[in-house]
């Protein structure tokens, strides 16, 4: 790469959250709008995504055939999830689900946002289906911002300095592995 060349990194952020006030889903918003120009972030709902059948793998509905478009054409995938009874959400767990037996996530160098310190059981959790997924993921892309209780939203999570700057370092920390992957 020359020193004047600039790579363009186009990443699918999903949240596993279906709640309108979501800090995850704000997370992802904070963080395509702290990204810079050469970065795309693209959020991806999961809410019309159905139910996982084995048997519909072969004529998949057409938000599963979206979806797995989506991750195809994407250097990277960051996902920000709550924890609901010491697990991932079922919305993000049945995404995945759906996204088990392609190709498009091989590979695919990941980031993990997670909003919540003590929401220590869905990350390894999350981290477990993930790997065996065979995901790359990028360790120090992994970030846990103090979300819960804070009340902000996607304007003051860009205005909050240490929030700001997290997000932005563990972004950079993801483009910089997808760089050295390719």
């Amino acid at each position: 790469m020359t020193r004047n060349h600039v790579n363009h990194f186009r990443l699918l952020a999903l949240s596993g959250s279906l709640r309108a006030a979501s800090f995850n889903t704000a997370a992802l918003h904070a963080l395509a709008q702290l990204a810079p120009d050469n970065v795309n972030v693209l959020i991806s709902g999961l809410g019309d995504i159905p139910l996982f059948n084995p048997d519909l793998e072969n004529s998949a509905p057409s938000s599963v055939i979206a979806l797995k478009e989506k991750l195809r054409a994407c250097d990277g995938l960051i996902i920000a999830s709550p924890e609901y009874a010491h697990g991932m959400t079922g919305v993000l767990k049945n995404a995945l689900d759906w996204l088990v037996s392609g190709d498009e996530f091989v590979d695919k160098p990941i980031m993990l946002i997670n909003t919540s310190p003590r929401a220590t059981h869905a990350q390894a959790s999350l981290k477990e289906v993930l790997i065996t997924m065979s995901g790359k993921l990028i360790e120090n892309a992994q970030v846990t911002i103090p979300l819960l209780g804070s009340q902000l939203d996607c304007q003051g999570i860009v205005a909050h300095v240490d929030i700001s700057q997290q997000l932005k370092t563990s972004l950079n920390e993801l483009c910089e592995a997808i760089t050295q992957l390719k």
